[in-house]
């Protein structure tokens, strides 16, 4: 059975990567693609210049800023597994979300989702001990955030604890049957091509169906498509997604109309 979607979605890009003299991405161009920023809160990527730039551009250009918090891992990326105990998984998620919120707050907005990056977010993603401490230390921080997350215990726990679900859906990354994200050094497990990818967030949104690694289709529902800043050729792949997108008659809003509506089936 087709699974309910929605004739809206938001798009989503992890910006502020950068790290010093290092640049990652080119988030002025993305900013004229997407609605909602994910922004790197200085663990995995980013620093507070990078923070501070990144949100004032968000601002200037109408995206909606969100967190991306992720390990305290800047030399892996933030990609590696660390071992964290649910406690310190809630402090560093804290200080993170704090940190962007300053900035966030100082030109006259507020951070209006959260996302989790790499290792991180697989941990929240499928050990319900630690999606049970993100979601309690995110409503009891504020209750009107929104979490964006695949489907599974991350997203069970956030609406257990009051707060809003978007769920997300990756067009340039391949699934396993399961609804998981294939792994990274996996191969073909990250998707370069404009068309293919393209294709994929339509049939994301209007049939609320995806093409799993293994040539079956699985159900996925997609409130917000990620947009990877660091895939070869994102800018490019970014501009196909939204263009094919409007082409089918999807209306691409910002995070929060998304959460506001129903899904039409």
């Amino acid at each position: 059975m087709t699974a309910l979607v929605s004739p809206r979605v938001a798009l989503l890009a992890d910006l502020g990567e950068s790290f010093g003299v290092y640049r990652m991405g080119d988030d002025d161009a993305l900013l004229d693609v997407v609605t909602s920023a994910n922004v790197a809160c200085g663990f995995h990527a980013g620093d507070p210049r990078v923070m501070a730039a990144t949100v004032a551009a968000c601002v200037e250009r109408g995206v909606e800023v969100g967190a991306h918090p992720g390990f305290g891992d800047l030399v892996g990326f933030g990609r590696r597994a660390l071992e964290v105990t649910p406690d310190q998984l809630r402090a560093d998620l804290l200080y993170q979300l704090g940190a962007l919120d300053a900035f966030a707050r100082t030109h006259g907005t507020r951070v209006r989702h959260v996302t989790p990056h790499g290792a991180f977010g697989n941990l929240v993603m499928s050990e319900p001990r630690y999606a049970g401490a993100m979601a309690g230390a995110l409503a009891a921080y504020d209750p009107a955030i929104a979490v964006v997350t695949l489907d599974g215990p991350l997203a069970v726990a956030a609406r257990a604890a009051g707060l809003p679900v978007a769920l997300l859906a990756l067009a340039d990354r391949a699934y396993t049957e399961a609804g998981t994200l294939v792994r990274r050094s996996e191969p073909g497990a990250v998707l370069t091509g404009a068309v293919e990818v393209a294709r994929r967030a339509v049939r994301m949104v209007t049939e609320g169906l995806v093409r799993a690694a293994t040539g079956r289709d699985i159900a996925v529902t997609a409130d917000a498509i990620l947009l990877h800043g660091d895939t070869p050729g994102a800018v490019g792949l970014a501009r196909a997604v939204r263009a094919a997108l409007l082409a089918a008659g999807v209306r691409i809003v910002p995070l929060a109309s998304v959460l506001a509506a129903p899904a039409t089936a």
